[in-house]
């Protein structure tokens, strides 16, 4: 059992409602903190959303879902894993982004997950649009780590830079990254891309670079079980990387969100999708693209915060049990 002093402050001691809100009510520990050094897992928020196309707001996707968080326990009820005993588990904080400029921010959380990787914490990061995975992904390839990546979203984010213009959006990062080889094509899958598109410009890139894509409908006419097992056969036994996108679920579950895509999974599939990747070796992952001003049901987190939190509970649960 890992030390409780790295465990959440449990709802029968202190009320949800009640303390100051951290990812999953854990210990707040920066990298000056001085039980740093003994932070196995690490949830870190990039709150930053200016590589958004249409719909901002993602950049209070952070705080939103460290509210929502509060509510999680300390067993998963399906599973039975106890993340929290597994692993020494914190809060390090926001990365310090740049709100009005995307290189100094892109920068700063590729260095803010480089020193989480030179100290051998596992980053389970929350933004913030999908543009933020890119300098993560970037803060592995430059240490010399080279992960296979699995992709739960309603796009591939392969696409090239919109508006005629080299700036990077959130439909880039993933094409960024292969380009600057910072992931292994051949151990990657993309899962539950759907909607209407402006052209045939990222399939042709995956094909291309051999990256597995598997649109929703063939999601549910072959069945998450059988998906799930051809991602486990794609990723192999080396290090893989999750990214996790909000918009991987129906809006009818999660409409806050920028991008939202209609015909998706419902929560339950989803959190059954993400359950059924248990055994991967992760090395790293994060929740991307809950924007807090378009959701509904509350007052600063909604439904998708909550549906958020409930996901990075799983993922969570899937480094754990990769632990045990």
């Amino acid at each position: 059992m890992s030390d409780p002093f790295f465990h959440p402050v449990s709802g029968t001691v202190l009320p949800r409602f009640a303390g100051i809100p951290s990812f999953m009510r854990l210990p707040v520990v920066g990298f000056d903190h001085p039980r740093f050094g003994e932070v196995e897992a690490g949830l870190f928020g990039m709150p930053w959303d200016g590589g958004t196309s249409n719909r901002p707001g993602a950049r209070h996707g952070p705080r939103a879902l460290r509210d929502a968080s509060t509510m999680l326990r300390a067993q998963n009820a399906v599973t039975g894993v106890r993340p929290f005993e597994a692993l020494a588990c914190a809060d390090l904080g926001d990365v310090g982004v740049n709100p009005v400029e995307q290189d100094a921010t892109l920068a700063a959380i590729e260095a803010f997950v480089a020193r989480m990787l030179a100290a051998g914490v596992t980053p389970l990061g929350v933004a913030g649009d999908h543009l933020c995975t890119l300098p993560v992904l970037r803060a592995f390839g430059n240490s010399g780590m080279k992960p296979g990546l699995v992709l739960l979203d309603s796009h591939t984010d392969l696409f090239p830079p919109y508006f005629g213009s080299k700036v990077l959006t959130h439909g880039n990062p993933f094409r960024s990254a292969v380009e600057e080889g910072h992931i292994d094509c051949a151990r990657s899958i993309m899962i539950g891309m759907r909607g209407t598109m402006y052209d045939s410009a990222d399939r042709e890139f995956a094909k291309a670079h051999g990256i597995r894509v598997v649109a929703m409908d063939e999601v549910f006419a072959r069945g998450i079980p059988d998906v799930a097992a051809e991602a486990h056969r794609i990723a192999g036994a080396g290090p893989v990387y999750l990214s996790f996108d909000i918009d991987f679920i129906d809006p009818a579950f999660a409409p806050g969100t920028g991008t939202p895509e209609v015909g998706g999974p419902t929560s339950a599939q989803a959190i059954e999708m993400v359950r059924a990747l248990a055994g991967l070796n992760l090395v790293g992952a994060d929740l991307v693209e809950v924007s807090p001003p378009f959701d509904v049901g509350g007052t600063g987190s909604g439904i998708t915060a909550w549906l958020g939190a409930s996901v990075l509970f799983e993922v969570l649960c899937l480094m754990a049990s990769g632990r045990g």
